[in-house]
């Protein structure tokens, strides 16, 4: 049985966030909110428990490790339960994490697209900095949507599909964005169970729907509750949908584009710390559950 881990379910930078002291970040730490911290956005798959895909390395992966043991088999004196890593975007708070793997024993296997490649090699170059270290073997994915499987994970059928997105800031084509800067991940276990994977999706076009309307489970972005939420907040002078984010509310938000699909198992990650649907009782959280729509959690197992 293929097991999918959410690893983190928070945006960039956690929460609460380092230096944030919104209404949430502030009433955790206070405890005086019903709510819980996690870590930035990563999950995890498996199909016998050991061997595990990691898919986004935050730069929470060693907490994350920490709180899963399954990714310690300590079969010997170094040993990891990773045998590769798949990127859907070269974000920092999905990809910084790699450095924290250099010391792993031979080089890493990872899988991205050619415009995520190119980040890591020239705006964020990754793979210069650990070709001191541990080395990245790099398995560029196509974006045709066709087939590919991460040995030894060989009954997992994955799919990669580009979504309409910006790079990261730090990237140097962001002002003219690539094709590849950032996908969905379509996974299909050996039990024919399918699941489509999409932290970061700023535009819900005909093929997206098209994804959704076929998972059994649906993990997609939850950063914000509104397009002008951190506008609102004076925190950022960006929309939600300037920085590549759907809002949930709204006629044309996540809310109305799940509703379209009531069959399927619905789960929002990747939240944002201003987000108030990581308070456990407010209204907002009380709406998603109306409408059938979970959020996920540090620690959430999903049997495939």
């Amino acid at each position: 049985m293929t097991t999918l881990r959410v690893l983190g379910s928070a945006a960039g930078g956690g929460f609460p966030q380092w230096n944030c002291n919104c209404f949430n970040c502030d009433g955790l730490r206070r405890g005086v909110i019903a709510a819980s911290a996690r870590t930035q956005s990563s999950i995890a798959l498996s199909e016998d428990g050991v061997h595990w895909l990691l898919v986004n390395a935050s730069p929470d992966i060693l907490a994350q490790i920490r709180a899963t043991p399954a990714l310690q088999p300590a079969r010997a004196a170094r040993d990891t339960g990773i045998v590769a890593v798949l990127l859907v975007d070269a974000q920092i708070d999905h990809a910084a994490g790699l450095l924290m793997l250099r010391e792993h024993r031979s080089a890493l296997p990872v899988y991205a697209t050619p415009a995520v490649l190119q980040d890591l090699a020239e705006g964020f170059p990754l793979t210069r900095i650990l070709s001191h270290y541990c080395r990245l073997q790099a398995h560029p994915l196509a974006l045709d949507a066709s087939p590919f499987c991460v040995p030894p994970l060989t009954g997992l059928r994955l799919h990669a599909i580009a979504l309409d997105s910006k790079p990261p800031p730090y990237s140097p084509h962001r002002a003219a964005p690539q094709r590849g800067d950032n996908i969905g991940l379509r996974i299909v276990s050996a039990s024919g169970k399918r699941v489509f994977y999409a932290p970061g999706l700023g535009h819900m076009t005909p093929h997206v729907q098209a994804e959704l309307a076929q998972a059994d489970v649906i993990l997609v972005d939850g950063s914000f509750w509104s397009d002008d939420e951190m506008q609102r907040l004076g925190l950022s002078p960006q929309s939600a949908r300037d920085m590549g984010h759907l809002a949930q509310s709204g006629p044309q938000g996540m809310i109305a584009a799940l509703d379209q699909v009531p069959a399927a198992r619905k789960i929002l990650i990747h939240i944002n710390n201003t987000n108030p649907i990581l308070v456990d009782d407010a209204p907002e959280r009380r709406e998603l559950a109306a409408h059938g729509i979970e959020v996920a959690h540090d620690g959430m197992e999903i049997a495939l």
